[in-house]
């Protein structure tokens, strides 16, 4: 300031300034930008914070981020000890159950384990409200949670002058309701009938001998009737439900195949036959010293797989399930004619699954029914590739004005007892078609009847579906059903072919 004063005083321009006279500005330059920063940042963030809350009400929410991270569960001292050592892997997760000896806590335990190891968030996995004790050494094994399923009910489908309410679980919209239009088709044409054809579960052990001529000798030896006693006694140790009814051989060079065929009461019997099969193994090796077993099952079983043998031979129950739907209800309830649904079914089950060189899968959409009853009723689902096997027939009968429908499903692998039958909402299904549990008084009698309403539910699958193909109705009915929360009651809708 007093190099100002100077200049005024010596009419010095203000403006023309030396070297230390820019050094003196710069400074005080510096000073103010210093002292700024240091009294007013609080203030300014204050003012940029408010800002930005603002922003979150003006702005569409922010997208959440593709990884959250589950919540941290407290624990008490013991479970935090027992978590971190499941971490490290000092304590194997299967076997926390055996450990601790409450199953609850060993699933809340592991489920903080995967937590921390993934840092992936599962809350949306429920895991309480179900009975963990029910699945243990049978069911499931390491759980951290269950599913949520939606069961929708179809019917009542009117079969061998009976009516079932069908459970079917399953995520795909308009599944339930297309059944159900066929079964109210079924009903008001006076019903369904429905006749097992034969009810075996198989199992197919491979052995090797060291000539295929010494393979030859076994196959000899089991398929004489003469030996079909003694080997019937031998395999019927296994279960006081378990009876032998044939045994069919294929070789393969010096290796063997055995198909085992026996009934198996109420249950599907896949263990029940293994065990038989083992028994006769045992038995074998006495007059067949140099018999090597490869495996208990050699796949010509076949199970959940594809095979010709299931579909010629049949596997788990044979099934035949048969309507007349009568031209009025054609035309009223399935919106379609008789003589176009013979020709759809003949170009599209039959010579189109010809063409595409399908296996067992000349119909509409089997599997779809199948495997919803499956899910709801406990029984495996893997074996929904065998159980589909299907051919639908429709021909015009009366003259050419009613619709004669029918579906022949050979392998239909179904169980009452054992596996998830027993769990409590399954159970509850089960209770619901009057099958729940054996039949004491005629063993398999209610597995039997379980494959029976399975197939009468796919009759009306097939009918529902064709119907709505036959009438163009298929995309229309998905768009306006299967992607709205609508009421479908009044829907005709048709189902992913």
């Amino acid at each position: 300031m007093r190099r100002w004063r100077e200049k005024v005083r010596t009419s010095t321009p203000l403006h023309v300034v030396d070297l230390a006279e820019m050094a003196s500005m710069f400074a005080l330059l510096g000073s103010l930008i210093y002292l700024i920063s240091f009294f007013g940042i609080a203030y300014v963030q204050s003012v940029v914070s408010s800002h930005d809350d603002d922003d979150e009400f003006l702005l569409p929410a922010a997208a959440p981020p593709s990884v959250e991270v589950e919540k941290p569960v407290t624990l008490s001292g013991d479970d935090e000890e027992i978590v971190g050592s499941v971490v490290s892997g000092k304590i194997p997760s299967y076997a926390l159950e055996s450990k601790l000896g409450d199953c609850r806590r060993a699933v809340g335990i592991r489920r903080e384990a995967v937590r921390r190891i993934t840092g992936r968030n599962i809350e949306g996995l429920p895991l309480d409200g179900f009975d963990y004790d029910s699945i243990l050494g049978q069911c499931c094994e390491m759980p951290v949670g269950y599913v949520q399923l939606p069961v929708g009910i179809a019917g009542p489908l009117v079969l061998d002058g009976r009516e079932f309410y069908v459970p079917m679980a399953t995520t795909e919209g308009c599944l339930v309701a297309s059944t159900n239009r066929g079964c109210k088709a079924i009903g008001e044409s006076g019903g369904a009938m429905s006749v097992v054809l034969r009810d075996g579960m198989t199992r197919a052990p491979a052995v090797r001998f060291g000539t295929a001529t010494r393979a030859a000798e076994l196959k000899f030896f089991l398929e004489h009737p003469d030996n079909f006693d003694t080997l019937s006694v031998v395999f019927n140790r296994s279960s006081r439900f378990a009876r032998l009814q044939g045994i069919q051989c294929s070789l393969a060079g010096r290796n063997l195949y055995m198909r085992f065929s026996c009934r198996t009461g109420d249950a599907m019997g896949m263990n029940m036959v293994s065990k038989g099969v083992q028994n006769v193994l045992d038995y074998l090796q006495n007059d067949f010293p140099d018999m090597y077993v490869i495996s208990i099952s050699g796949n010509y079983c076949s199970d959940k797989k594809p095979a010709a043998v299931n579909w010629i031979e049949g596997r788990g129950k044979s099934v035949v399930c048969e309507a007349i739907i009568k031209e009025q209800v054609v035309k009223k309830v399935l919106k379609t004619t008789v003589p176009a649904l013979v020709e759809l079914n003949m170009i599209k089950n039959l010579a189109g699954s010809a063409v595409a060189g399908s296996l067992g899968g000349f119909n509409a959409h089997a599997s779809n029914i199948v495997s919803a009853v499956f899910i709801a009723t406990g029984q495996d689902p893997a074996q929904n590739v065998e159980s589909s096997h299907c051919i639908t027939m429709m021909e015009a009968v009366n003259d050419g004005k009613d619709l004669h429908v029918s579906v022949t499903m050979p392998s239909i692998e179904v169980g009452t007892v054992g596996g998830g039958t027993q769990l409590a909402s399954q159970s509850a299904c089960l209770e619901l078609l009057g099958v729940k549990g054996a039949n004491l008084e005629s063993p398999g009698a209610n597995s039997r009847l379980l494959a029976t309403v399975i197939a009468g539910a796919v009759l009306a699958g097939e009918l529902s579906l064709m119907s709505a193909l036959a009438a163009g109705q298929l995309v229309k009915s998905h768009m306006k059903y299967n992607r709205s929360s609508k009421d479908m009651s009044k829907s005709a809708c048709g189902l992913s072919i």
